[in-house]
């Protein structure tokens, strides 16, 4: 059933933000409190109930355990944020007070080569500041007794701000403080732009309403639909929707001790989830699918899931599927890493775009790092440049290693 439209308050805006769901709101927050922005912002959202958004469908988990510094330092910055959540909402009464459930995330490695590069990792993040630590086999059996090692070389685990969080609260929040600051936000969806003569901005985005709003800045915040939006502009972008599981199933025999998030060697992985377990996967053949297509492939979870688990953990022999739900990742393509900041030849269509995974735990520095480039035209607490769309213009590639 279509959703009935909403049409804005002005004809014009200085920011246009197209989706908004975590990164449309994350921006229009930051934007709102940002001392260098004084202007108007629009949130453009086609779907207000947000039921198949990426958001939605996060398992909502934060690691710092990646291959690039940028990666780590914006991950531990979530991870101040979240834990410190009522504060950066101006110790508004109503937001809630945030923890992070830090059971760890264990990466299991079963070649030589894989534990290497765990091991070069584990050195990024320890120049951080991040608690990760290698293990053999035998000791990871000797601290987590229920995994079967026979074949894992080693592995990498931090306990220190990585496990759950509560995103959907964030999300709230921040959605929620925008409005209260001033941010518009519209059921609506944008079906068209128009370029200045000379082809280097966007002058106005047309609504599937009818109207024609004039903008300042354009920031496609539109998750898997990225390209749909940034070909508006003219502008092609390799994210596209992927397909990905994720299985809540109980154990007739639960651990006597908290899951780490297990990344197998297969793909796979799963982690505690309050009194039950997750787990999820993505499909060994993994094309781009229809925006509108989440469809579940049960087969994966008897065919491929539950025999992974059963041999990574002996005890998940006998286990029960509660529930699954399939999502889109915003995959990108090119290298798996988020596509941020301006186009190169449209200068006022901003990226916030592609993250394959990783957006849940990156909303609050990417967030903040957009509104900053608006308001001052610079990144100025994180330099998060090697994300530029420049990048995927130039062919260069930047490349992360830990993609689950």
């Amino acid at each position: 059933m279509a959703l009935p439209t909403e049409a804005p308050k002005r004809a014009s805006y200085d920011v246009v933000i197209v989706g908004g769901a975590m990164y449309g709101s994350s921006v229009a927050w930051w934007l709102s409190v940002n001392p260098g922005f004084d202007g108007s912002v629009l949130v453009v959202e086609r779907d207000p109930t947000y039921e198949n958004c990426s958001t939605a469908h996060t398992n909502s988990c934060m690691r710092q355990q990646f291959s690039n510094e940028i990666n780590v330092r914006i991950s531990q910055f979530a991870a101040d944020f979240v834990k410190n959540f009522r504060g950066y909402m101006g110790g508004d009464e109503r937001v809630p007070e945030l923890s992070i459930q830090s059971y760890g995330y264990m990466y299991l490695a079963d070649n030589e080569a894989f534990a290497q590069t765990l091991r070069e990792s584990q050195k990024v993040q320890a120049a951080c500041g991040a608690a990760t630590q290698i293990m053999s086999a035998a000791e990871i059996s000797r601290h987590y007794p229920f995994y079967n090692v026979e074949d894992i070389v080693a592995g990498s685990i931090n306990l220190v701000d990585e496990g759950y969080w509560e995103g959907g609260a964030v999300f709230e929040g921040w959605r929620r403080a925008a409005r209260e600051n001033g941010v518009e936000y519209v059921s609506n969806e944008v079906v068209a732009m128009a370029k200045s003569a000379a082809g280097d901005k966007v002058e106005s985005v047309t609504l599937k309403s009818g109207e024609v709003i004039a903008c300042g800045t354009v920031v496609n915040a539109s998750g898997p639909r990225a390209v749909r939006t940034s070909r508006m502009a003219g502008i092609e972008l390799p994210v596209e929707p992927r397909k990905r599981y994720t299985f809540i199933f109980s154990a007739e025999d639960p651990l006597d001790q908290d899951l780490p998030l297990t990344i197998d060697p297969s793909g796979v992985h799963m982690r505690t989830d309050g009194m039950n377990y997750l787990a999820g996967c993505p499909p060994d053949d993994d094309p781009a699918v229809d925006y509108d297509d989440f469809v579940q492939d049960h087969s994966i979870w008897e065919e491929k899931v539950w025999p992974i688990l059963a041999n990574r953990v002996p005890q998940f022999e006998a286990i029960k599927l509660t529930h699954s739900w399939a999502g889109h990742y915003a995959f990108n393509t090119f290298d798996h890493n988020a596509i941020l900041g301006p186009h190169t030849e449209v200068t006022n269509f901003v990226f916030v775009n592609g993250f394959s995974g990783h957006g849940l735990q990156q909303s609050p520095a990417m967030g903040r790092g957009t509104a900053e480039l608006i308001a001052y035209g610079e990144y100025r607490s994180l330099d998060l440049s090697p994300f530029n769309y420049e990048r995927i213009a130039l062919g260069q590639p930047f490349v992360e290693k830990a993609v689950i």
